[in-house]
């Protein structure tokens, strides 16, 4: 992965969720490291393009500069992609002639931020939904009583989405108030210990075969546990037999699709599909999260680490939401729930050779350049490494959506 502006920006990301609770794309956040550079937008497409092509995913991109979000503008990224304009570059007449270009050619434009004057109607009609500050909008509705009321002088003639969301109260104060979709992580709700552990028998098959494949158990204790849950064993088969492996014959038995995957791939599928198993709608989210820092860490992984660390690190990622699926604190759960000591050092402790690439990913999930740049100095890895491993991880992610 060859594109010189990867290595001139820091890239952030957050799930866009609908009032199903639903993932409908990824907003990508572009911060260039130096305001002032000349950067090339077409560089920024083409980098982009790997993890979401033409005809694949929804990708709404929150570019952080005005220069290089005028040339992209004017580069026309194409329909996939959902451009995020800020009000007061709505309200310049200099870009209406490009934007009402760039909406004429079918591409989705979101007004982000408070118009300081109204807009004409020209402009106005080339935005799906305006952007609204969680925070605010919480205000005015506290003000006026209301729910979706608009800010005086800002007429709410488009839907609007809520960014700024933290945990699920915020998201369903969201959805109450009228927004049409939230930007955010409802992933901060507050665990405490002692809480009830949530009842998800479904997960419980998983767990224990977690534990067996950890202690090397004999296959055919794992096959017999598989068989408790037949809804699983069709997942493991239907796994087993997709185009991804490429076998030439259909396996038609467990023992064989266990012997077949081995018990380091077992325990990755395993991993990936405790931590998507949750039927809570508000655990979409989560579980959009948790398969990303799998992905994430273990791309991360590759610049330095061995095998050993990259799978690791991908437990690490994929089990650090499990607190919430769970509603157990780690150092509870984790009693119950094998991982690797290293792994075990960062989700329960905040501590060990681990904790530094979560703190990464935690910066990046956040969108704050400060804290990307401390992370990854802290790490000793540039930005190139950073966002490479970022955009892969994400075409990977893709693909298991």
């Amino acid at each position: 992965m060859d594109h010189p502006i990867l290595s001139q920006t820091a890239l952030a990301y957050c799930p866009v969720i609908d009032r199903n609770r639903s993932v409908i794309a990824t907003r990508l956040s572009v911060f260039p490291l130096n305001p002032n550079a000349q950067l090339d937008p077409r560089s920024l497409l083409d980098a982009l393009a790997e993890a979401w092509p033409t005809g694949g995913p929804q990708l709404w991109l929150n570019v952080a500069n005005e220069a290089l979000l005028r040339d992209l503008i004017v580069a026309q990224p194409g329909t996939h992609i959902v451009v995020e304009v800020p009000a007061f570059m709505a309200c310049d007449a200099v870009n209406a002639d490009p934007l009402c270009t760039l909406h004429a050619n079918g591409s989705t434009m979101l007004l982000k931020g408070r118009p300081l004057q109204e807009l004409s109607r020209e402009v106005l009609a080339c935005f799906k939904y305006a952007i609204v500050d969680f925070e605010e909008d919480r205000r005015v509705d506290q003000t006026t009583g209301g729910a979706g009321v608009a800010p005086e002088g800002v007429p709410r003639h488009i839907g609007h989405v809520s960014a700024g969301i933290s945990n699920v109260p915020d998201m369903e104060t969201s959805f109450r108030l009228g927004a049409s979709a939230v930007l955010g992580w409802p992933i901060d709700d507050v665990i405490k210990a002692g809480n009830k552990p949530a009842d998800q028998p479904a997960l419980q098959v998983i767990v224990m075969l977690i534990d067996q494949v950890h202690k090397q158990d004999d296959i055919e204790d794992l096959e017999a546990t598989l068989k408790r849950d037949p809804p699983l064993a069709y997942k493991l088969m239907r796994y087993i037999n997709s185009p991804a492996f490429g076998l030439s014959v259909e396996i038609s038995s467990f023992r064989h699709a266990i012997m077949i995957l081995g018990y380091q791939r077992l325990k990755r599928w395993l991993a990936l599909l405790l931590a998507t198993a949750s039927k809570d709608p508000n655990m979409k989210p989560v579980m959009y999260a948790a398969v990303r820092r799998g992905l994430l860490m273990e791309e991360l992984a590759r610049i330095s680490g061995d095998d050993e660390m990259r799978n690791e690190l991908f437990i690490c990622g994929v089990f650090s939401l499990l607190d919430r699926m769970f509603q157990l604190p780690f150092n509870e759960l984790l009693k119950t729930i094998p991982v690797p000591e290293r792994v075990y050092q960062a989700l329960a402790d905040n501590t060990g050779p681990y904790e530094p690439y979560f703190r990464l990913v935690q910066a990046i999930e956040g969108s704050s350049v400060y804290d990307i740049k401390d992370a990854a100095e802290a790490l000793m890895m540039s930005f190139g490494d950073i966002n490479s491993a970022i955009i892969k991880a994400m075409a990977n992610a893709s693909q298991l959506d």
